[in-house]
């Protein structure tokens, strides 16, 4: 199974580029969008001067709990600079949503509680709300994260939009936002 396989069995379709997608940004930017990939794992990721964006992630079942991810984890960490990702909300019918929630709690991430996020997907038209995981170096500031995620959805998420899907994605103001009336915190588990 190839790279793009693994992850699309994994990640819900909303959730993901299209093959082609991925593979313009790796071929047009080489000096910014990365694929690791083993017999067990992908990752996917953007490493600008100050921030990397983990696109994807994904760790083979059967090498899960066996240090893989805190690896990978790690190797983004000694870069030392903030790392940022995407998730979704606890789905409490999908036990892989908390253990992901879990894992990126044990790894010292935080949550971005203050960012609104509600992107609209060109593959199936629904708005899908996400939140923002950060691990920081520095005491960064949920201001600082939100220009980096603007600067990701702008260059990487919608990246020839038009040409790829057909569609353009919504402006990055009506995506992204400060929301400070919601500031539960996905990481505390009862």
């Amino acid at each position: 199974m190839n790279w793009y396989d693994k992850l699309s069995k994994y990640f819900p379709t909303q959730e993901m580029k299209s093959r082609s997608h991925m593979d313009l940004l790796l071929k047009e930017k080489p000096d910014i969008y990365h694929k690791l990939e083993g017999p067990h794992h992908v990752l996917m990721f953007v490493e600008a001067p100050d921030f990397i964006f983990i696109d994807y992630i994904w760790v083979s079942a059967q090498s899960r709990g066996q240090g893989l991810g805190h690896k990978l984890i790690t190797q983004l960490k000694q870069k030392n600079k903030t790392i940022l990702l995407e998730v979704e909300p606890v789905d409490y019918e999908d036990s892989d949503t908390e253990k992901r929630l879990r894992f990126y709690k044990r790894e010292e991430f935080e949550h971005a509680t203050t960012i609104g996020y509600h992107r609209r997907s060109l593959r199936t038209n629904e708005v899908d709300t996400m939140e923002i995981l950060y691990w920081s170096p520095a005491n960064e500031s949920e201001e600082s994260i939100l220009k980096k995620m603007k600067h990701t959805y702008d260059n990487i998420h919608t990246f020839k939009d038009l040409e790829l899907y057909g569609d353009t994605h919504d402006p990055v103001d009506e995506v992204l936002s400060i929301d400070k009336d919601d500031t539960h915190d996905i990481l505390e588990f009862e």
